[in-house]
This record gives C-alpha cells, sequence and structure tokens, in this order.
C-alpha cells in the first residue's frame, strides 16, 4: 500500500516580505489610470489644508501674532503651516491606501486580475504603499510651491522636509493598509479617521505647541508619528535644524516597518480565507 506524501505545512502570513521589482508594473499602472483624472486629483488635495492655512494662518494668526517654539518666537501662520503641510501628507497617503486601494482591491477586483499575471501579492501591497505615498508627496509639493508664494518660509532647509514628507507619506500609507485589509466596506475607514487620525491632529503640535497638553497626554503625544513628523519638518521651516532628529526618524522607521508587516500579513489573510 502507498505512503502518502505528508502534507506540507501552510506558509505563515506573518513570513517575512518577498519583493521583487514587479511592483513597478502595478506602480506604473496606477500612476497611468491617474494621470486622466491629475488635475482634479490636485484640487481636491490641496484645497482642504489651503483652506485651513488661510483661515486659521491668517483668520486666527492675527488674534495669536507669535508663538515659541523652543524659545524662538515664530508667526503662527508659520508654525500652522509646517504642522498642516504634514496633516496634508497623512491625509493624502491615507485617502489613496484606503478608499482607492480598497476600490482597485474589493470593489473592481483588479488585484485579482493583476495576480493573473507573475506578480505576487506582496509586490501588489509595496506598489500601493509607495503608490499613496507618492501621490502624498505630490499633494505637499504642491503646497509647498503655494507656501513659497505665499512668503510663509524661504528656507533652503525645506528640501530636508520635503525628504522627511515624502518618508512620512510611506509611513501613514502603510499604517492605512491595515485598515485597508480589515475593510468589508467604505464605512470601515470611518473609525480609522474618527478614532486615530483625528485626534492625532490635535495631538501633535499642528495647531498648538505640544507644551499646552497635560503631562500625560504629551508623554503619549511624542511617540505619535505625527508629532514626529511635525518636530521634524517645522525647524527646517523655520531655518534651523531639528533637535533630536534621530528619535524622530527612528519613530517613523519602526512605525513603517511595523505597519506594513502588519498590512501584508492581514492582506494575505484576507486573500487565503
Amino acid at each position: 500500500m502507498p505512503i502518502s506524501a505528508p502534507l506540507s505545512e501552510p506558509e505563515s502570513v506573518w513570513r517575512a516580505p518577498t519583493m521583487s521589482m514587479r511592483w513597478w508594473p502595478v506602480f506604473l499602472r496606477n500612476l497611468l489610470v491617474w494621470r486622466k483624472l491629475a488635475v482634479p486629483s490636485l484640487i481636491g488635495n490641496i484645497a482642504e489644508p489651503l483652506i485651513w492655512l488661510v483661515a486659521f494662518g491668517y483668520g486666527m494668526g492675527m488674534l495669536v501674532g507669535e508663538v515659541n517654539v523652543d524659545g524662538t518666537k515664530v508667526p503662527y501662520i508659520l508654525f500652522l503651516a509646517s504642522g498642516s503641510i504634514c496633516m496634508s501628507a497623512m491625509n493624502a497617503a491615507s485617502f489613496e491606501a484606503l478608499y482607492s486601494a480598497f476600490s482597485r482591491m474589493h470593489v473592481q477586483k483588479t488585484w485579482d486580475g493583476i495576480m493573473n499575471a507573475p506578480v505576487g501579492l506582496d509586490d501588489i501591497v509595496m506598489a500601493e504603499m509607495l503608490w499613496a505615498a507618492f501621490k502624498s508627496i505630490f499633494t505637499v509639493t504642491a503646497i509647498l510651491f503655494v507656501m513659497l508664494g505665499l512668503g510663509i518660509s524661504h528656507s533652503p532647509k525645506l528640501l530636508v522636509a520635503w525628504v522627511v514628507l515624502a518618508g512620512a507619506g510611506i509611513t501613514f500609507s502603510s499604517m492605512a493598509l491595515i485598515f485597508n485589509a480589515l475593510a468589508k466596506g467604505y464605512d470601515f475607514f470611518t473609525y480609522y479617521f474618527t478614532l486615530f487620525l483625528t485626534p492625532m491632529m490635535f495631538l501633535s503640535g499642528v495647531f498648538f505647541p505640544l507644551e499646552q497638553l497635560p503631562g500625560v497626554v504629551r508623554a503619549v503625544a511624542a511617540w505619535l508619528p505625527l508629532t514626529s513628523a511635525v518636530l521634524l519638518v517645522r525647524p527646517l521651516f523655520m531655518d534651523q535644524w531639528p533637535d533630536g532628529w534621530v528619535q524622530h526618524v527612528l519613530v517613523l522607521v519602526v512605525y513603517t516597518v511595523v505597519a506594513f508587516w502588519a498590512a501584508l500579513a492581514l492582506t494575505r489573510k484576507r486573500f487565503s480565507a
């Protein structure tokens, strides 16, 4: 009687990512589709942050005047601009990695079609993460040019801020893909925005200095990814180098690595069900 071969153990969804350059055609596919809607998409992405900037920066800025940042007095509009551009990077990356990615994954079944080609799920998730980050930095670049036109800051260090904002886009797109993997419908994303992103906007020093927060809240806020992004970008707007930049960079890197790994594992689990 023949002895049947033992069944192999199923691979863990938490195994290390399998990366290759096959993510690039998926990224390029998203770019070609989006190119037709680039202008209305850009207007939609920069309109809200610019409204915040004008309404609060110029309106409330007249009442607040200057804000103390590490012993340096800066106009409130510069304080707000340096924080709100980080918020814009967060929002743009999150919207793309949630609503658009979910449409391609669940509604349009684009991911299923792509996987009929020699492209793995890991490559698709990588492409979606980088694509959302690209959309984020595209939006941030447009906002930076507007801020330059308004004369809010002309620091040469804004080039370094641009790199930091690109990294922040990668961080927040990785985090959003976790919720994309868990979602059953678009309504699920409301929890992410209401319970996580919105509180983080008000606890990360975007609108007012962290020193205004109670001690316990400030201790928690110090380890939020948006806080680290703001603390890296704001001094660069002020033509200064950020203090403690190693810690802030490490916070963003750890959030990115952990979030991407979790998003990939949950996406594998979803597609293996």
